[in-house]
This record gives structure tokens, sequence and C-alpha cells, in this order.
């Protein structure tokens, strides 16, 4: 999944950046509201973290702006913890709300939580016939066998388990899993196919060609 963090503390937005990456998302991220509302109006992102104290635009001011145009989940960080204040966000679409300072793994947690329920999929257990994706803890497991696989390979498959049964393009699936650094030019998404494929069985992935790819919840890998 592709995250935007928008936040104006260096430290802050790094570390935050680096441990969104460590958990197997892909993310971009900026410093003040201005720019923050660009990319977010701009890409389709899987989940926003967005900072309330912004330069240029505040997050209240931000947050009302994408929800003019776009359902995507945002995640509220703010030093304000006062009641009024997390009403307020909630009551203008966010979709949840952690107030600073905060522990990386809750807000991974709640990052994530809010991004799939966006997908439609409240269960963090994820099934594919005989295959399991537990979100929760990043596994995957086959017949009951734990399956090795990089975190890369995990989040394809995520994805692949969150709109299972539907056709996913390559370009969908460059946008959701490679952050704006990376080059969506080349063949790695053709490398990481086979690599799944090998792990998975033949007929886990199947190719539409000129449409995409499926993952049907009945896949016999």
């Amino acid at each position: 999944m592709r995250a935007l963090v928008i936040e104006d503390e260096a430290h802050l937005r790094k570390t935050i950046v680096a441990t969104l990456r460590e958990e197997g998302f892909a993310a971009d991220h900026c410093e003040d509201g201005e720019e923050g509302l660009y990319k977010a109006l701009n890409w389709d992102y899987d989940v926003i973290l967005l900072d309330v104290m912004l330069p240029k635009m505040s997050g209240w001011q931000v947050l009302e702006a994408i929800r003019a145009e776009k359902e995507t989940p945002i995640l509220m960080l703010t030093a304000r913890d006062g009641i009024q204040d997390r009403v307020r966000g909630l009551n203008q679409g966010a979709d949840d709300y952690l107030p600073k300072p905060f522990d990386l793994l809750e807000m991974v947690a709640r990052a994530r939580a809010i991004a799939r329920r966006s997908f439609g999929r409240g269960n963090p257990v994820l099934t594919l016939n005989n295959i399991e994706v537990n979100t929760a803890s990043r596994t995957i497991t086959k017949d009951g066998e734990l399956i090795e696989l990089t975190a890369r390979e995990y989040a394809i498959v995520e994805l692949f388990a969150l709109k299972k049964d539907e056709v996913v393009t390559r370009e969908y699936l460059y946008e959701h899993l490679f952050d704006e650094n990376e080059d969506s030019l080349s063949n790695m998404l053709d490398v990481y196919i086979y690599k799944l494929r090998q792990k998975f069985g033949k007929n886990f992935i199947t190719t539409l060609r000129g449409q995409g790819y499926v993952v049907r919840s009945n896949t016999s890998a």
C-alpha cells in the first residue's frame, strides 16, 4: 500500500516515512499543506497521515479540500489531544486521530486498519482458498505453512488479496506499491510476478492480456 505523510517537523517526518517503509508501505512525503494537498489530489494513496499544524495550509484546510474531492483514508497526527479537536477532525471526515507523542507501531497499525477498511476488508485476515494473508502480522501461509517473502512480495500479495476477484492493472500496481522515487517504467513488476508464481503456483496470478492481473478467491495455488 502507498502512504502520503504530510508533516512539517523534519525529524518526525523522516522517522514516520522510514517506519512505514520498514513495514512494507511505499511512502511519499512533504512538509507543508499546499504540497500535501497537491499530491493528495493528483495521486491515489491508500492512506494519508496528516499533521494539523502545517505551514501554508493547516491540516484542517487540507482535510476539507481533500474530502471535497476524494475519500482517501486519513489519519490525523497532532500534538493537540483535546476532545474538541478530535471531534472536529472526525466531523470533517478524518478516519482516525492519533495525538502526539505516539507509538510508531500503533501508528502503523492504525494506518493499515483504515486503509484496509477502505477496501471493504475489515478482517485483518484475508483468504484466497488455501492461502491466508494476515495483515496484522504481515505473514502469509499456504496450507498452514508459512511462506517466506520479501517486503515487496508481501505487499503485492496483500494488495491482490484486498482486490481479489478484481482485475488489477499494471498502472494500479505501480501507483500503489512504488513511491515517487522509484522507477515505475522498469520491469520490476514482471520479476515480482514471476517470483510469486514460483512460490505460490503458476495459477496463483492470472494475466489478462491487455487488461492486467487477477487473483481469484478460489484460486488453487
